[in-house]
């Protein structure tokens, strides 16, 4: 059982284990969920006290139309950084970047909640690992793919999405997070890239621009979802002479 603990209350009956586990993954690795369906409670372990952090601010956030209380015995702190170690968790993220990808899959944050997740990357800062990937992503993919000296967020119009699709290789090369990698290159070649590159990087925000932010995440997988297979028809009948 890890330290890194919230407890859940006021979940719907109609909520599932797993579905509890898909609302508070966003948050960060989930080591195990206790699930009392009997009292409609749940304890949320983590594998990081950043993600647990996290959790608590989603209190009052809604899932399957019940109005949740997230709460814990103790206070959790985001770790120090780490030199020397690629790629980012889902718990380096700024917390204004993962409220965007809340809303992005369709959950419902009150405003309320988006300015918390605001004010604590304002208390806090974005984590040093997270714009140190960010940083190093958008300049040394930026030089790989587009050549020295260039970065993804000042490639506003031109080979756009050459370098999207030349950006995905190095970010599975790199071993980078594959979701988020993908995300980013695509995001900071764009025409809004340097919106982007501020938003993740800068504190400085309101909460329009997590709604903002949201749409952007929630177009580029709908772009990235195939269309449904039309169904086949059945060839018509053989016709027999009588």
């Amino acid at each position: 059982m890890s330290a890194f603990t919230v407890n859940v209350s006021g979940i719907a009956p109609s909520t599932t284990q797993e579905s509890l586990h898909d609302f508070f993954t966003f948050c960060g690795a989930i080591t195990s969920v206790d699930y009392n369906e009997s009292e409609n409670a749940a304890a949320i372990h983590f594998e990081k006290p950043s993600a647990a952090k996290t959790a608590l601010m989603l209190n009052s956030g809604t899932l399957d139309g019940s109005t949740l209380t997230v709460s814990s015995d103790v206070a959790h702190a985001d770790e120090e950084h780490v030199e020397g170690k690629e790629g980012i968790d889902q718990s380096d993220k700024p917390r204004a970047g993962i409220a965007a990808e809340y809303l992005a899959k369709g959950y419902q944050l009150s405003d309320q909640i988006l300015q918390r997740a605001i004010e604590i990357d304002n208390k806090q800062g974005i984590s040093q690992r997270f714009l140190s990937y960010f940083r190093s992503f958008d300049t040394t993919v930026g030089a790989r793919t587009l050549g020295a000296d260039q970065t993804l967020s000042g490639k506003v119009q031109q080979t756009v999405s050459a370098a999207a699709e030349r950006a995905k290789g190095v970010d599975a090369e790199k071993g980078y997070s594959k979701t988020a990698g993908e995300y980013y290159s695509k995001a900071l070649s764009s025409p809004f890239g340097q919106k982007v590159k501020t938003f993740y990087t800068d504190t400085s925000k309101q909460v329009l621009d997590i709604h903002e932010e949201a749409r952007r995440i929630a177009a580029d997988k709908k772009a990235a979802t195939p269309p449904p297979a039309e169904p086949t028809q059945a060839a018509p009948a053989p016709l027999h002479e009588c």
